[in-house]
């Protein structure tokens, strides 16, 4: 059939034929419906078992015996102890990695030199190495018997079963977050926009605040949110290096742990009440987040 033909047959089909014909033609495309409904009903009930219920039983077990002995639970000395060194670890690693994830992910995106890929292997050493591993590999380094051990006990300095211990172990386990949440962005968004700046006489502070820092900020807040809930969440590492010193050197997740070992079940579980909604305050900045960094990944490719 010749063109022409063709197209006076499609005009001379009544309104309603290609109307009626859609759903056949969407139908062999997609899969049928008892498909959908079942991989839909598999993802919910694996989210309800797995997600929902342990989390709700969290909040149950919380406050099953009062609110009064939840609010002792939170609010004893060990309890405040363990909260106020979870969030001093997370409020010295997260800045730190903060500066580590910019810096790398800059050299990365915006420069070529040797040992490129030495640098993303080791970026993404926490990532492989179990948490538990890290934390004896500071021991056997700042232990007592360890390499600078001697030399930290006649200065009299502690890193291990202290504070500056936990604070190594947690920025050791979520330096990564960082770089791998800017390093794809910058690599999209490449070097034009700075070369630009650099040839009108920015300097280098002017670029990076005034061209770099505005494209990243939406995926860097997002790598300190991911940073954030890791550091204040982390118990291998942690558990290693802090000798649970009740009081001293425990931090939330160790607190819980002994709390259950004594089968102070509404205590543990009081505790463990406030990592579970700090983490639902992470998701929730999350998902913002995440919508902003996708926004800019759309511009950017627009762009490009």
């Amino acid at each position: 059939m010749s063109a022409e033909a063709t197209a006076v047959s499609s005009l001379s089909r009544p309104a309603g034929e290609g109307v009626r014909r859609a759903p056949r033609d969407i139908q062999t495309t997609t899969e049928p419906t008892w498909v959908r409904w079942t991989l839909i009903g598999v993802a919910l009930s694996f989210l309800t078992f797995f997600l929902f219920v342990p989390l709700a039983i969290v909040f149950v077990e919380a406050f099953k015996k009062g609110v009064e002995v939840y609010v002792a639970a939170i609010t004893e000395p060990d309890a405040l102890s363990a909260i106020k060194l979870t969030l001093i670890a997370a409020a010295i690693s997260v800045p730190m990695n903060l500066v580590f994830g910019v810096a790398a992910a800059w050299c990365i995106a915006k420069f070529e030199f040797r040992g490129k890929n030495v640098l993303l292997t080791l970026i993404d050493l926490p990532f492989s190495v179990s948490p538990v591993i890290s934390g004896l590999i500071y021991v056997l380094i700042f232990g007592l018997q360890g390499w600078f051990g001697e030399w930290l006990r006649d200065h009299d300095l502690k890193v291990i079963f202290a504070v500056p211990g936990i604070v190594l172990a947690t920025v050791f386990v979520t330096f990564p977050f960082v770089a791998r949440e800017l390093i794809p962005l910058m690599q999209a968004q490449g070097t034009e926009q700075e070369e630009a700046a650099c040839v009108l006489g920015a300097s280098g502070w002017q670029i990076f605040w005034r061209v770099t820092m505005p494209n990243i900020k939406w995926a860097l807040l997002y790598g300190v949110i991911l940073c954030n809930a890791r550091a204040m969440g982390e118990f291998g590492a942690v558990s290693v290096v802090s000798g649970h010193i009740r009081g001293q050197t425990n931090t939330m997740p160790l607190h819980i742990e002994i709390l259950y070992n004594e089968y102070q079940f509404a205590a543990s579980f009081a505790v463990a009440s406030l990592l579970a909604l700090l983490a639902l305050v992470t998701l929730v900045l999350k998902y913002v987040v995440e919508q902003r960094v996708k926004a800019q990944k759309r511009a950017v490719d627009e762009r490009a």
